[in-house]
């Protein structure tokens, strides 16, 4: 055979060789990337490239280490994905590897992890750098290859491989680096698209916001503990139906973001409060409570529930709505402001029998109604008969809306009187429900559910509407040199509205009444939802002449510092302090402290809820402005009012008004 021929022969046999092995470093490729496409964990596709990488190579060893950001001591953690490990004679070198304590980044792994790129050793028991060397050494490991899978531009785990015989520098190793590099790009790709799914996952379970829970994970967890206790009549749960008290006037009146922001930081404080090493569980725990497991979940909005499992008594649900609300009563720092907030809370144990987590809910929300009905900034546990209460709120909002359809709603006003003089110097207009000839439903029956139903918009704005189109017809029956005043009432949920002030301006100029007549009242709790809305919309109103009053002061939480910034006219002390004022000296400093602010403010003052003769003249003692109550005159109609207007008296008292009706009847 020809030199020529030998040499084309040899050409052919390396040309084959080579084919060969890069198809088989393609099925390598290709069968890694379908078995990493097909796991149904990035674990499970480690495992398999491991495997097949040790297959391809021949060599005895493989290992995968994790990549774990912020573990102690080391980042680099052997995930005990392993192939070649149960030999006996590498039994030591796998102990050492898979200590905790192991510090990886001061070998092969750790370089990987620093440079991001493959690298080999081609005699790691001579290897210096290697912490493992002596043991490589001493069970017959000469070369090791590692590289790294990357996902996201990071390094999410290292793959290292070791040989029984040490490399050799050529084409072939190159090659095979090479392979590994693609190998590591194609696990990165699973790793992503494994995070994506999880982030899908976990997105759909969870409240965008908070990070916590959402109502649907909350319900699967709830349907879990009943099941739970349908099982084992001892797998005793709770659950918390938490409602932010006055959060859509933070909304409304601060903004949206303002909002999340306050919600974000009410998400912290019920996890601080249900940690089992919160300050208050020792004490707790010393009077017998425990600190059960929980899931936290945002419902939506400022609702939040919390489901309390394994626990013994609905004790230990109350203990810790106890801490929440303690929690809660803390100020909130919202855009450099101090926002006080509340929540009332529903409790269900689960010993009522129920069925479905829907039922659970239902029962809870039912329990927040009751508290926020019973004065908010409480909890209240369930009982059966809520739901009967229930049926007749839906009943009142349904009649409730029939009643504005059919204009059921009428005014009555009661007198407001100077003091020293006894004559009347206005009337604050009161709006009832003539729900029949002969039924009249005062606004205690009805007002809570228009202001949760937000039916109160229209009605207040009716009552706005109507009192001042009957003041301006008495101003004009009855002219004075100081024309008759009245007062009407802004609701919190009106206040928050954007268009207030254009509304109040519209009914001005529609009804004709002089502005400077018209008082708004509004609650001290109103006044500090936003105190920079608040002052803005005050004086946008004191432009046109309208007054301000502040209704059942000393019952809210209104800081005195910010008091004198709002251009307020008349303070109205709740009936409260005045009705047992004569037999409660703290009350009755509570009144007289009012008055004094209120002299220092240059502001009249308004006692409410005057029923005695005794309280009249104590009041006058100390020179209260004006008197609201019983012992002058109940709410009137406005045809009482009329016929009172036109009898000339100097002292208004319920005796006369009562004469007064009787002549008329």
């Amino acid at each position: 055979m020809t030199q020529s021929l030998v040499r084309e022969r040899d050409a052919r046999v390396q040309a084959d060789a080579a084919m060969e092995g890069r198809l088989r470093r393609l099925q390598v490729l290709e069968a890694v990337t379908a078995a990493a496409n097909e796991a149904d964990t990035l674990d499970q596709a480690l495992q398999f490239a491991v495997d097949e990488i040790c297959r391809y190579t021949g060599w005895p060893l493989g290992h995968c280490f994790h990549v774990r950001k912020g573990a102690k001591p080391s980042a680099l953690v052997s995930s005990g994905i392993w192939h070649g490990a149960n030999r006996s004679e590498f039994s030591a070198f796998r102990c050492m590897s898979g200590d905790p304590q192991f510090l990886a980044e001061k070998d092969l792994p750790g370089r990987v992890l620093k440079e991001a790129a493959p690298l080999w050793i081609v005699n790691f028991g001579a290897d210096r750098d290697a912490l493992r060397a002596d043991v490589a050494r001493a069970v017959g490991i000469r070369a090791a290859i590692a590289f790294p899978v990357m996902s996201g531009g990071e390094v999410i785990a290292v793959l290292e491989f070791f040989s029984v015989r040490i490399l050799s520098l050529d084409d072939q190793l190159l090659r095979l680096m090479n392979l590994m590099r693609q190998i590591g790009t194609r696990l990165g790709r699973v790793a992503e698209r494994t995070q994506a799914v999880c982030r899908l996952a976990h997105d759909a379970s969870h409240d965008a916001l908070t990070g916590l829970a959402n109502r649907s994970l909350f319900l699967q967890q709830l349907e879990q503990a009943l099941q739970r206790q349908w099982d084992d009549d001892n797998a005793r749960f709770a659950v918390l139906f938490i409602d932010l008290d006055r959060f859509k006037i933070v909304n409304d009146s601060l903004g949206h973001l303002a909002g999340d922001a306050m919600i974000i930081q009410v998400a912290a404080r019920l996890k601080n409060a249900l940690r089992p090493d919160h300050p208050a569980s020792s004490a707790e725990q010393g009077a017998g409570g425990v600190n059960p497991g929980y899931t936290l979940a945002r419902m939506g909005g400022d609702e939040f529930t919390v489901l309390l499992s394994d626990i013994d008594d609905v004790g230990e649900a109350v203990r810790i709505a106890e801490r929440i609300q303690a929690a809660m009563a803390l100020p909130f720092l919202i855009r450099d402001q101090e926002i006080y907030a509340s929540a009332s809370i529903g409790i269900v144990f689960g010993d009522i029998g129920h069925t479905l987590a829907d039922e659970v809910l239902r029962d809870a929300d039912l329990a927040v109604g009751r508290a926020k009905t019973m004065g908010k900034s409480r909890y209240e546990v369930f009982d059966r008969s809520m739901r009967k209460g229930a049926v007749s709120r839906l009943a009142m909002e349904t009649a409730l809306r029939h009643a504005l359809k059919n204009n059921e709603f009428v005014l009555h006003y009661q007198p407001i009187i100077e003091l020293q003089g006894g004559t009347i110097v206005g009337v604050e207009a009161l709006v009832r429900w003539q729900r029949g000839p002969d039924e009249l439903v005062y606004p205690g029956d009805f007002i809570d559910v228009a202001e949760d139903t937000g039916l109160i918009l229209y009605i207040g704005m009716w009552v706005l509407r109507e009192a001042c189109r009957q003041m301006h017809q008495w101003h004009r029956q009855f002219p004075r040199a100081k024309p008759l005043t009245i007062s009407v009432n802004i609701s919190p949920r009106q206040f928050v509205q954007p268009n207030l002030v254009d509304q109040i301006k519209q009914i001005v100029a529609e009804t004709g009444i002089d502005p400077n007549t018209l008082r708004l009242e509004i609650t001290e709790s109103v006044t500090m939802g936003d105190v920079e809305r608040t002052i803005r919309i005050l004086s946008q109103l004191r432009e046109i002449g309208v007054r301000f009053s502040v209704d059942d002061f000393g019952t809210g939480y209104s800081s005195l510092s910010y008091l004198h910034r709002f251009p307020l006219d008349v303070l109205k002390i709740d009936r409260s302090f005045v009705m047992r004022m004569n037999e409660d000296r703290e009350r009755l400093q509570i009144v007289q402290t009012i008055m004094t602010l209120a002299r220092n403010l240059g502001i009249e003052v308004v006692a409410e809820g005057t029923e005695t003769e005794m309280q009249v003249d104590h009041l006058r003692n100390i020179g209260c402005d004006f008197g609201q109550g019983f012992f002058f005159s109940r709410a009137l109609a406005p045809e009482t009012v009329t016929d009172l207007l036109y009898v000339p008296h100097h002292v208004l008292n319920t005796a006369f008004v009562n004469s007064l009706q009787a002549m008329q009847n």
